[in-house]
This record gives structure tokens, C-alpha cells and sequence, in this order.
């Protein structure tokens, strides 16, 4: 007889802890042992939340090198079923060799599960008739357990998502955890209910006076809404937001005016006395283009229809290295009912001017950059994983903490946010018909070089510009994120023959393209990878955007958007057709009502909560990689975001106001919120 020892841990997740009894099989190329009952002097305490137990298998032959094991419980008489989520396996054979099996998932029922040797292997390294089986075994029990993994058409023109009735329909492993749900449930009903105690909710009044936006939730600032609150005003601080806001993916270099926007050297003053076509060429001149929200039928709210532009901004880099805006033209096409602002107008005719801007940037931010090109596009990546790839994939070890909690909060982003009932659908300009509409035509537009930073930038021409944070700490996060993918992948992949004679890897990038971006060439992203490097660099631009991407365009909507003139999510009052016409008391009838501002407010503050049970980028709570190489590769990954994150806090000592959204110790392994 020869005895192999077994270690069992069980994850430190709330509920981990099962009492069942727990039963093994070791397979192996020689062989297979007996179903063997893991018994232990500690009871069922062996098997209690990040317990590590040890136990010991005995076989009438050594089983040749360990293929897989098969797990499975059942109840102790008179005890309920209950579910277990151990965490990982660990073998070591009589000869002295070390095999680990990692599980993270949760085993309820009496069936039997199988459970791979944790070295990444594709599918065709996988030459043996037990592996080859379990392979395929894996991925139709998937399919067959899993209902989510159907793709569903959840509007006409927009990328496909999982089919999933509510949370309670995933499977365990992708919802929240016990504690995540508890605090995202305690966040969402304390801050309305601080509202509704004040009357808030149902107040479908106008703002009597500025002040009193800033009493909503005056015990519930940050530093950046403090400053917000002081400076919204401020031209500085208006151009600062296209660069560090929660929206600094749509200002580039403006080479040519557009035809649509005839501004002449005679309307604008510009510091330095240089002339608009001189500042031009200098490339000092910059543009923002709201077209996307061009004719989006707007919202009717409290009974009143509510209003939406499709804004041109112009911005002058001053010699001080400032973005200062120097036009603004609210709608699309010119006329003499559409006159473009400028700074030298009355004061409340260009802050009115910039508050339908900012009101129009919410729009395009909440919809296109943040919800569309993070939370969309993150749920694709996720569910295309779990289709096409097991368990033992390397792609899968890669990405798979990426994915950690996506599924279940865009399902309820769905059922709370942009349902017919949805906040957004209630209280935004562009809720409703016209959010559909404006995700359609932003996901026509978008391109896969929008989505890499390294290459947006260029396109944007925003290379030299002063002061952009988001592109400094973003362009350093790439490369990080480009090392660690590049290291891990090219272990594996030695040829572009291997890449290409994946099969599992190329239903896994078309099934993104298909389902992801409706087969819609114009996009650029690739049907198929054909090379390591354009593997490498898609894989790339799926974890940077699924962690650093949506830090950047989430985590600051509170600081951005708590004090509400800055980032109104709706207008109540057309744009003025004519300049001299506006006052103080046409900004408050124009400004979202009471009940509007304060559903708006809520809902930011508790998409920018972080959640205690927070994993930040680069920490790997579920160990999936073994082999000597990735876990080195880890290591340096850990080791750079670290060094990232010192020379970033000590940057922001110097500014007046930080830019931490890219900070790597602040930025979540994936789109958690």
C-alpha cells in the first residue's frame, strides 16, 4: 500500500463552513483510488471557514502522475445539506511529487465534481484521454448548470449580455459575497432614507436658492466635492475636468475648426495675444464634440420634458499650461437662435452655457464611457470566459479575478438603473427611449483603439498636453498590466502557430467580437488573434479596462457630481436662443428638481462606495497560477504597482487637487461597482 497525503483548505468566505461529510478520489495516468471519506480528529471542524486540514489517501499502487480528483459531500443524519466552498487541494504523492488542484467555487448537492491539476495547459497539450474528458465534461456542465450563459439580446443594437431573471439565478461563485451584499444593500437604503427623512424624495420643486443643494448631504463630502463646490464656476477648473473628471476620454487636438462651428479670430480673446488659427497649428487648441447626443429624445420628468445639447467646446492651452474654454456652442448645426458663448458674455449667459455643457457630459459619461465601455464590455469578457474556457486554460487563470463580481452588478445595474422603474430611466435627460438610442450610436463609433490607451492618446493627440494625470498614470498602468500579460502568456505561447491552433482561445475572442460588437468590422477589434503580441495586447486592454479603465470613469463620480451645478443629470429649461437673457433665477428654474437632484446624488454616492471586501489590483486572494514562471511574473506585477502607486502619491502632495483614480492600491481588480 502507498499513501498520499491530501490537504484541504476551505475558503475564509462567510458560509464557507460546511458540516457534510466529505468524500475524495484521486485520478491519475496509472490509475485511480478507491472514494475515500476525508475523516478527522476535528470533526466536521476540518472543513470550518480557512481551515486547513490534512488527511491521507491509501492506494495499492502508486496512480502515475495525478490527473484530477473527484469531490463530492453528503449530509450527516438528521443534518442539512449545506454548501461548501473550499478554496484549494493540495497532493503529495509517495514518490514526493506535489500536485495542487484549485477549486474556488461552491459544491452543494450530492453530485460529483471534478477538478483539474492546477498547471495551465490549452487544449491541445492536454493529450490524455482522462484530461481531454474532463475538459470537455467541464465546459457543458457549465453550459447545462448555468443557464446565464446564454446570450441574451437585451435591446436591439446593443452588446449581448448573460440571460439571468434576477442575482438569485447566477450561480454562487459570481455573485456578491455575504458581505458585499450587505453593505451594498445598507449603503442604498441609508442614504435614501436620510433623504426621505428630510423630505427630499418627493419634493418636485425647484431649488429656491443655490445653498440649499449643498445641505443634501452636507455630512457625506469629500475632499475633491468641497473643492468642487467652490470652484465650479471657475473657467480653470471646468477645462481641468476634460483631463482629470470622471470624463477624460473625449478632449483631443483640434487640427481644423469644424464647418459646424464657425469660430473666427475676432470672437475669441486669447491669453498670450496669439490668434485662434496661429494657436491652431501650435496644436494649443482643443476641442470637445457632444454629437453623439445630437436629436436624443429627451426625458419627461415630474411631468415636465426635460432637455439635452449636443454641445462644440473649445479650449486655448494657455501659457500658464492651463485648459481654459474659450467658445461654446450648445447645439449642432449653426443659427442665429444657437449663439456661441464666449467668456466676454454676461456671467450667468456663459455659466448657463457651461452648465448645459456639464449637464451633457453626464450624459455622455454615464452612458458611453462608464456604462457602455466598462460595464458592457466587462460582462462580454466574462461570460465569453466562462463559455470557452475551463478551468485549466492559462487565459482563464488570467482573467478570471478580473471578472469577480461583474455579472451580478450589471445584473442589477439592468434592473435598477435602466429598467423602465430604473433611476436612470426616472431622473437623467436621457432616460428612457433616448439611452438606448445614444448607447447604439456610441457603440457604432467605438473602436478598438479607443479602448488602449496607448493608442487613444495618439489618436487624440493628447501626447504633450500638461497636467493630464489620467494619461500619465493610465499609460504607466498599461505597461504594467502589458508586462504582467506578456510574461504569463508568452510562458505558454512560444509560436504564433500556438496562438493560432487554439481553438478555445479563438471561439473565446469571437464569441467578444459577435456578441461583444455585433460583428461590426468598422470596429477594429479582431476576429481572430493570430500572433503572442496581438493576443497579448487584447488581453491587455480586457484587464486594463475591466480595472484601471473603470477606476478612472467611476470612482470619481461623487467628488464629481455631489455638488450638483457641476454635473446637473438633467435641465428643466431649454438652452437660451439669445444672449442676455439669463439670471440667477433662470439658472435655479433650469437646474434639476429637488427630488431629481437628490435621486442623482444618492445613486453616485453609492456607485462610488467602495466595498470592504474591495480586492485591489494585483492581489490574487484565489491562488490559480503554480507554476514557478507566472508566479514570478506575479510578483513583479505586484511589485511595479506598488512603485506606481508611491511615485503617484507622491506627486498628488503637490497638486491642489489629487488625481488618485489610477492609484493601483485604489483601483479594483475588476468592475465590482
Amino acid at each position: 500500500m502507498v499513501k498520499y497525503g491530501v490537504t484541504v483548505t476551505t475558503a475564509n468566505l462567510a458560509q464557507a463552513t460546511t458540516t457534510n461529510n466529505i468524500f475524495i478520489k484521486l485520478v491519475g495516468t496509472d490509475g485511480e483510488s478507491k472514494r475515500t471519506w476525508l475523516k478527522s480528529i476535528q470533526g466536521s471542524a476540518a472543513f470550518h471557514l480557512g481551515a486547513k486540514s490534512h488527511f491521507s489517501v491509501s492506494c495499492p499502487t502508486s496512480l502515475g502522475k495525478l490527473v484530477l480528483i473527484e469531490l463530492d459531500k453528503k449530509p450527516l443524519p438528521l443534518f442539512p445539506e449545506d454548501a461548501w466552498f473550499p478554496s484549494k487541494v493540495a497532493v503529495k504523492s509517495p514518490e514526493g511529487d506535489q500536485y495542487n488542484f484549485p477549486i474556488h467555487c461552491w459544491i452543494s448537492g450530492c453530485e460529483v465534481h471534478l477538478f483539474r491539476e492546477g498547471t495551465a495547459l490549452r487544449n491541445f497539450d492536454d493529450t490524455h484521454h482522462l484530461s481531454k474528458y474532463s475538459r470537455e465534461k467541464e465546459l457543458k456542465l457549465r453550459e447545462e448548470q448555468y443557464r446565464f450563459l446564454r446570450w441574451d439580446d437585451y435591446k436591439e443594437g446593443l452588446p449581448h449580455c448573460m440571460k439571468a431573471d434576477n442575482p438569485l439565478s447566477l450561480p454562487c461563485e459570481v455573485r456578491f459575497s455575504f458581505t458585499k451584499s450587505t453593505e451594498f444593500l445598507y449603503t442604498a437604503s441609508l442614504g435614501l432614507t436620510e433623504l426621505k427623512l428630510k423630505g427630499l424624495t418627493s419634493s418636485k420643486k425647484n431649488w429656491s436658492n443655490i445653498k440649499g443643494i449643498g445641505k443634501v448631504f452636507c455630512n457625506k463630502t469629500t475632499p475633491i466635492s468641497v473643492y468642487v463646490q467652490k470652484h465650479w464656476k471657475d473657467d480653470a477648473f471646468f477645462g481641468y475636468q476634460y483631463l482629470n473628471g470622471v470624463n477624460p476620454t473625449l478632449v483631443q487636438r483640434c487640427t481644423a475648426l469644424p464647418a459646424n462651428f464657425p469660430v473666427t479670430d475676432d470672437m475669441v480673446f486669447l491669453r498670450g495675444g496669439s490668434c485662434l488659427m496661429e494657436e491652431v497649428q501650435k496644436g494649443n487648441i482643443f476641442l470637445c464634440d457632444y454629437k453623439h447626443l445630437d436629436g436624443v429624445k429627451t426625458n419627461v420628468i415630474n411631468g415636465k420634458k426635460q432637455y439635452l445639447m449636443a454641445p462644440l467646446v473649445l479650449l486655448h492651452r494657455t501659457p500658464e499650461d492651463q485648459l481654459m474654454p474659450i467658445a461654446i456652442q450648445l447645439k449642432q448645426i449653426p443659427a442665429d437662435d444657437n449663439p456661441i458663448f464666449f467668456p466676454t458674455d454676461s456671467e450667468y449667459d456663459w455659466l448657463m452655457a457651461k452648465i448645459f455643457v456639464r449637464s451633457a457630459d453626464f450624459s455622455e459619461h454615464q452612458l458611453n464611457v462608464h456604462l457602455l465601455r466598462t460595464h458592457l464590455l466587462a460582462e462580454v469578457f466574462a461570460v465569453s470566459l466562462l463559455r470557452n474556457m475551463p478551468m485549466v486554460h492559462p487565459l482563464y487563470k488570467l482573467i478570471i479575478p478580473h471578472t469577480r463580481y461583474t455579472l451580478q452588478i450589471n445584473n442589477l445595474a439592468r434592473s435598477l438603473l435602466i429598467s423602465k422603474k430604473g433611476v436612470f430611466t426616472q431622473f437623467a435627460a436621457s432616460g428612457g427611449e433616448g439611452m438606448f438610442d445614444l448607447l447604439k450610436r456610441s457603440l457604432s463609433s467605438l473602436t478598438y483603439n479607443s479602448l488602449c490607451i496607448p493608442d487613444d492618446i495618439a489618436q487624440r493627440g493628447m501626447e504633450n498636453v500638461p497636467n493630464f494625470y489620467y494619461r500619465d498614470d493610465g499609460l504607466k498602468l498599461w505597461d504594467i498590466i502589458h508586462r504582467l500579460v506578456n510574461g504569463v502568456l508568452s510562458y505558454y505561447y512560444k509560436t504564433d502557430d500556438e496562438v493560432c491552433k487554439d481553438s478555445e482561445l479563438q471561439k473565446w475572442i469571437h464569441d467578444i467580437f459577435e456578441h461583444g460588437f455585433l460583428s461590426q468590422t468598422c470596429t477594429g477589434i479582431p476576429q481572430t488573434l493570430a500572433t503572442v503580441a496581438e493576443m497579448v495586447k487584447f488581453v491587455t486592454m480586457v484587464i486594463f479596462t475591466c480595472s484601471g479603465q473603470h477606476s478612472a470613469v467611476n470612482s470619481g463620480q461623487y467628488d464629481y457630481g455631489a455638488w450638483m451645478p457641476n454635473t446637473p443629470i438633467s435641465l428643466q429649461r431649454d438652452a437660451p436662443t439669445t444672449k442676455g437673457t439669463t439670471c440667477e433665477a433662470t439658472m435655479l428654474q433650469t437646474l434639476p428638481d429637488v427630488n431629481t437632484t437628490v435621486q442623482g446624488m444618492s445613486t453616485m454616492w453609492l456607485l462610488s462606495k467602495q466595498s470592504s471586501d474591495f480586492v485591489r489590483l494585483g492581489q490574487y486572494p484565489e491562488e490559480h497560477f503554480f507554476e514557478d514562471g507566472p508566479c514570478k511574473v506575479i510578483k513583479d506585477f505586484q511589485r511595479d504597482l506598488e512603485i506606481l502607486s508611491t511615485t503617484i502619491k507622491t506627486r498628488n502632495q503637490s497638486l491642489e487637487v489629487p488625481y488618485t483614480y489610477l492609484d493601483p492600491i485604489l483601483v479594483e481588480n475588476s468592475v465590482a461597482i
